[in-house]
């Protein structure tokens, strides 16, 4: 199949969830070529933030999709939704999308997921592309950095050449590109988790400043108070999310035969900053969002 040959139908991009990731890659693709179409449906719309998410919808210029069955004849279905739902929203449109469509899986999600959500697309027909974003969508959107993997690349490439996205090839097996993204979040989230957790148990100890003073001076490199700030904004407003994708991580890790407990314990902090986040927000230092954080945490665990 030629994709350059596929006409309006690679004009036309849909997404299953329309969330953070979903919106910012939206943005930059209506910049980059106008002429794209653009309709999603969300699980949310059928619930209690329906309306919130209709008007998001709206705001984009997005075609509002009913079901997921809606979204049958896009050129490119890209499925972004928390790490949890990835398979169930695989099925709800495996069975409506088929030859001439790019399912685009661009969830964190362990490499075993991403096979087992390959195998459904393609027993219905369509291409399944397996994508990893490696940075956060913004500011650059389509244009992060992303890895590529999965039966789908000779189909994709040229395309995601010409639309300027970011992209390296990990493989040519789905979860490929996933299991790249994987074994690094454990890193990446696992030093978000372990540096809130120091900095609100020494909250609690009454040694804030001495363990911070201690950090700064055995790890200057790392630019601090800077540098934890950054760890709590990202826990309290993503921590959820994180959370979700740490459980994968953890999945993965534990398929090699090695320590998934650890990711666990990753997932587990991330999900309590997450909570705390609906409550709390960074303040104006450092030392009074650590502060209000572990109260919020506190009362969590007492409530």
């Amino acid at each position: 199949m030629d994709f350059e040959k596929q006409g309006a139908g690679m004009k036309d991009c849909a997404f299953i969830g329309y969330g953070e990731a979903a919106r910012a890659f939206r943005e930059t693709l209506a910049e980059h070529a106008p002429e794209m179409s653009f309709r999603a449906y969300d699980i949310k719309l059928d619930g209690a933030g329906g309306e919130e998410m209709r008007a998001a919808m709206r705001r984009d210029g997005v075609t509002i999709a009913p079901s997921p069955a809606a979204l049958a004849g896009s050129g490119w279905v890209f499925s972004a939704v928390t790490a949890d739902q990835s398979l169930a929203a695989a099925r709800s449109v495996a069975s409506h999308i088929g030859a001439g469509t790019v399912f685009i899986d661009i969830n964190s999600v362990s490499p075993g997921r991403k096979r087992e959500t390959a195998a459904l697309i393609e027993k219905g027909g369509a291409a399944y592309l397996d994508m990893a974003v490696m940075a956060p969508v913004h500011p650059r959107g389509h244009r992060t950095p992303v890895l590529v993997a999965g039966a789908a690349l000779a189909l994709a490439l040229p395309r995601l050449k010409a639309l300027g996205f970011d992209y390296r090839v990990a493989g040519e097996a789905a979860g490929a590109a996933t299991a790249i993204k994987m074994i690094r979040s454990q890193f990446v989230k696992g030093l978000e988790a372990i540096t809130v957790e120091t900095l609100l148990a020494a909250e609690a100890a009454g040694v804030f400043g001495e363990i911070l003073a201690s950090l700064s001076s055995s790890y200057p490199g790392l630019g601090w108070p800077d540098f934890a700030e950054y760890q709590f904004e990202r826990t309290l407003r993503h921590g959820a999310r994180r959370a979700a994708e740490m459980e994968e991580s953890a999945a993965t890790v534990a398929a090699l035969g090695l320590n998934g407990g650890l990711g666990a314990e990753v997932a587990a902090v991330q999900a309590a900053m997450g909570q705390a986040g609906a409550a709390c927000r960074p303040r104006a230092t450092l030392h009074e969002t650590v502060a209000a954080a572990l109260a919020t945490r506190r009362d969590g665990q007492s409530g």
